[in-house]
Order: C-alpha cells, then structure tokens, then sequence
C-alpha cells in the first residue's frame, strides 16, 4: 500500500479529473490524500469521505476584460498563479509532513505541490489538466519567457531546492495528461491517460421532462469562472438558438444569472448549473463553450462536435486543436453575431465530417485508459520510488 497526496487549486477543472484516479487507487488499496484552499470544493467533488488539508490560497484578481495574448497570460502568472504557490506552500509541506506521502501529485498550476516535494525529497507527478502547456504557448514570445522563467527561479529559491532547475510544470518523474495525442498532438515524455470520466454527485432538481426528444439537443456552457464577461455572448447564442427552434432546443448554463430566467420558454432554458456528463451520456447533438478543457474532452468523449469560443488562458490552444483536429468550428467570443453563431451551429449539427472527427477523437480517449492508465503509472513511479 502506498500514499498519494494530491495537492490542487481551488478551481472544479482541476479537481473534478483528479477524483477519479484517486477512486481508483483507493479501490487498490492505496491511502489517498489531498491539499487544497478549498477543502469543501473537493469533498463536494470527491465526496464527504475524502481526506483534504486545508490550506491557504490566493485571490483570482479581477483581470481586465481587454487583456489578450502576452499580457493576459501575464496578469494570470503574476497576480494568480505566482500569490497561490506562495500562499499553499506551507500548508502543502504541513500536510506532507503529517501524511507524509509516497508520491505527490502536483496539479500542473499547483506549483507549491512540486516545489514541496522536491524540497522534502519525494517523487512526484504532474497532473495535467489541460495540454496548453505542451504546445509551448510563449513560443515566439521571449520577453514573457524570460519573465516567466526569472520568476519561477525566485520561487524555487523560497520554496524547493535551489540546486534543481525542473520546471515545476513537468516533473521529470512523471507527466499525467488527460487528453491524447489525437487532440493535442505529439509530446515527448507524456503519458496520455484521457480524460479521466467518472461519476458525479448528481445535480438535484434538473427538469429532465423539458427535454424534447423529437428535436436536437445543443448545450452551451462558459464553465465557472467566465461569469464577469459572458453576458453579450450568450445573448447571441440564445437569439441564434431561438431562430432554429423547429429544429434545436437549447440549455444554456447561466451560473451568473446574466439573462434571466424565463420559466414558461420551451425552445431555451436558462439555469444555473447542468449535470454535464448526465446530459452528454444522456444525448447532446452540439456544445458551444468558451474551449475549456475539461468541457471539451467531455463532449468529444462522447463524441459531440463543438463550436469554441475561446476567451483568454489555455482556451485559444485548446480551440485551435479542435478546429486542427476536424471537431468543430471555431468563433470570436467578444464579436461573434448571432447569424455567424447560427452559421457555425448548423455546420457542426449538419456536418459528417465533424461528427465523424468527434467520433474518432472519442474512441481514441477511451483507449487512452482514463482513470486507471493514470493508476497504473502512479503505481509504478510508488513501486520504483521504492
């Protein structure tokens, strides 16, 4: 038996992958732990059963809407990512301390995770929740590598070991990626599990009646962290939806209550939350998101082809292998009409080709293995760790 300790940010993307593999390593008999600033997001996720250190994090600042490209990527680094790996670390090193685990399993923006381990001394694993990373996004941008790279040696220098210089982002121990080459492309030194599909605490109250069967299903959905600028975009999505509603009905996910609720419409319903998988397992013909990645693997898992709408982050990679891969249509979030909305729907809904590169992406993920590749190579790094 051995001891995994997780440590993630307080963000559902990067936990909801991570429950699944720990199932499957408590269902092998290991012992399973997990260190977040949100403890209650985790349980929620994981259940009530889940072992969880707190520990503290750090505040998403409020970024302006107009950042894009290099200096979006740097307000996310210097006001999120750079705060959070500060304000875990001494939590993470308590609760290695207390637990003391095996292997740490280090969320790839988690970068107290990585630095405590190599600190304490311990293998460690990269989970990685999105493959932007492995793409090289500031490739021809060498003023915000060099940035980024002066920054990560000033926190090893505070929180790991000074004499290494691995990037925390990629342990040289092991890379868990929840996708496969056939959306990302190549990596060298990755291991490609997919998307770590596992059930959900189901989402009580969920009208499944409204649902109409002889019509096509479109789910649009910004996740969780898009509520402060998703307002316009899903205004256009709802009119473009409206106008084929002999054919479409729509859910739109509305977690910042932006359009109101209109209890009595029968071709568009607006609610805060959906249970996502339920849904997609369920039936879905099309999804409309922002290009987040979990929300993408899901809907190719079952093979949905998209319309991506990237807004800022890893989204613009993420969209871009979507388009690349043949499972969708790509549109501008901030100037995107409803009738250029509507156009890209009904290529998507009416399209083979892109039902058929869904389809291929889907059989390729779930060969990839999910939640128990990813065991099985944890297993091994434990066993070779000795």
């Amino acid at each position: 038996m051995s001891r995994f300790l997780f440590v993630v940010p307080p963000l559902v993307g990067h936990v909801n992958p991570t429950v699944g593999v720990a199932a499957e390593l408590v269902a092998r008999g290991h012992r399973v732990a997990w260190v977040c600033p949100d403890p209650e997001l985790v349980a929620r996720l994981a259940g009530p059963g889940a072992a969880v250190f707190g520990c503290a994090g750090a505040a998403r600042g409020e970024r302006p809407a107009e950042l894009r490209g290099p200096e979006a990527l740097k307000f996310l680094w210097e006001w999120y990512l750079l705060p959070l790996a500060e304000a875990m670390a001494p939590g993470v090193r308590a609760a290695a301390r207390e637990f003391r685990p095996d292997v740490v399993v280090a969320d790839q923006q988690a970068f107290a995770g990585a630095f405590t381990a190599e600190r304490l001394g311990l293998p460690w694993a990269t989970s990685a929740t999105t493959s932007a990373e492995f793409t090289d996004p500031l490739a021809g941008l060498p003023k915000v590598r060099e940035w980024v790279d002066g920054r990560l040696a000033g926190l090893r220098a505070l929180l790991g070991d000074p004499a290494r210089a691995t990037d925390p982002r990629f342990s040289p121990y092991l890379v868990l990626a929840f996708s496969a080459a056939e959306l990302a492309g190549p990596a060298e030194g990755v291991r490609w599990v997919g998307p770590s599909i596992t059930a959900r605490p189901e989402t009580s109250g969920f009208p499944w009646e409204w649902l109409d069967a002889g019509r096509a299903t479109v789910l649009v959905s910004l996740g969780t962290a898009n509520t402060d600028v998703g307002g316009r975009f899903l205004d256009v999505c709802r009119t473009a939806l409206r106008e084929r509603a002999d054919q479409v009905q729509a859910l739109i996910v509305d977690p910042g209550g932006t359009l109101g609720a209109a209890d009595d419409d029968k071709d568009v319903l607006v609610v805060p939350s959906v249970p996502q998988l339920a849904l997609l397992e369920r039936g879905v013909d099309a999804v409309v998101c922002h290009a987040g990645h979990n929300t993408v693997c899901e809907a190719l898992w079952h093979g949905v082809p998209l319309v991506v709408a990237p807004i800022r982050d890893d989204q613009p990679v993420v969209a871009g292998q979507v388009v690349d891969a043949g499972a969708g249509v790509r549109v501008r979030f901030g100037r995107v009409s409803a009738p250029r909305l509507g156009a890209a729907l009904d290529a998507v809904l009416h399209g083979p080709e892109y039902w058929a590169a869904a389809d291929r992406i889907g059989s390729a993920f779930r060969a990839a293995g999910g939640a128990p590749a990813a065991a099985d190579h944890l297993d091994e790094l434990a066993r070779e760790s000795g």
